[in-house]
């Protein structure tokens, strides 16, 4: 199996905050020290951590981007935690912690990326902490998405106190190998049951609320598309969010990030990401919201 976790460029980690949070660093090529570059934060999904945006980061760094990935606590080589007693707010702690770290090290917001859950919490989060942008990547859904397009035929089922990680026992998918799916069966560990039931209609959730208009910074959203209901749930995040849309056809849900096609996303997300600097260098100019 070709773990590509064990192929990212050299970067530093760290752990930061009370409770440990492994915090990795990877230094983008020449253009990362431009004063107007904000750094990125990558926060990934359940059941993953930092090594799920091991394809990704290389491509930033290229591009002259910082990169920081965050392990939510208990996930990849955070400190180990109770998952019975993680909730979702404690999510949303770790990753204001991360920020602040950022912070303070870089005199300025970073542009989050968020992926499944941590899209959510990243729309959560947007409400109330100053990011330079939000980007997020076939993210679990809010309530008031869920609201316009429902998903169909859903019999909820209620999550016990941690929800074990899924076991990728299929050879193959829409737009992942054998080996794009071993190397994530190898580091997919438990979730939290409890921030389940607060997120995911899935187990029965209600759902998290966004108040859009509390989010101010410009933003990205990408999807996974292979029926008409992801594209409308897809560009209804974006409208709740007041940001652009990318819907990719024939991809999968975790084959964006790790799948044959995940450079689609990428391009996408640079070259949002160039216009985003130029506007934010040239303030008589719109922002790249929609």
């Amino acid at each position: 199996m070709r773990d590509y976790a064990k192929e990212r460029p050299e970067h530093t980690a760290r752990y930061i905050g009370e409770i440990d949070l492994f915090l990795e660093i990877f230094r983008g090529s020449s253009g990362s020290e431009r004063p107007a570059r904000p750094p990125l934060l990558f926060v990934h999904g359940a059941f993953t951590g930092s090594w799920m945006w091991s394809k990704y980061v290389p491509h930033f760094m290229s591009a002259g981007w910082n990169a920081y990935c965050i392990n939510l606590r208990g996930h990849y080589k955070s400190r180990s935690v109770d998952f019975t007693k993680v909730t979702f707010e404690d999510y949303l702690d770790d990753i204001r912690q991360a920020i602040s770290e950022i912070v303070e090290e870089c005199a300025v917001p970073p542009v989050v990326i968020g992926f499944s859950m941590g899209g959510i919490l990243s729309q959560k989060l947007a409400e109330s902490v100053e990011i330079a942008g939000l980007v997020l990547i076939d993210s679990s859904i809010s309530r008031q998405v869920h609201d316009e397009v429902p998903y169909q035929e859903l019999a909820p089922r209620m999550p016990g106190l941690v929800v074990p990680a899924a076991a990728r026992d299929e050879q193959c998918s829409a737009d992942e190998t054998l080996e794009d799916i071993a190397f994530q069966r190898k580091y997919l560990s438990m979730e939290s049951g409890k921030a389940f039931a607060a997120f995911s209609f899935h187990f029965g959730a209600r759902g998290i609320s966004i108040e859009s208009g509390k989010i101010t910074c410009p933003g990205l959203v990408i999807a996974a598309v292979n029926n008409e209901d992801d594209d409308r749930r897809g560009r209804a995040t974006a409208r709740l969010i007041g940001s652009e849309y990318l819907g990719l056809r024939g991809t999968t849900h975790t084959g964006l990030l790790v799948g044959q096609r995940y450079r689609e996303a990428v391009s996408h997300i640079i070259e949002w990401l160039a216009r985003l600097e130029d506007c934010s260098s040239q303030p008589s100019k719109p922002r790249p919201r929609r």
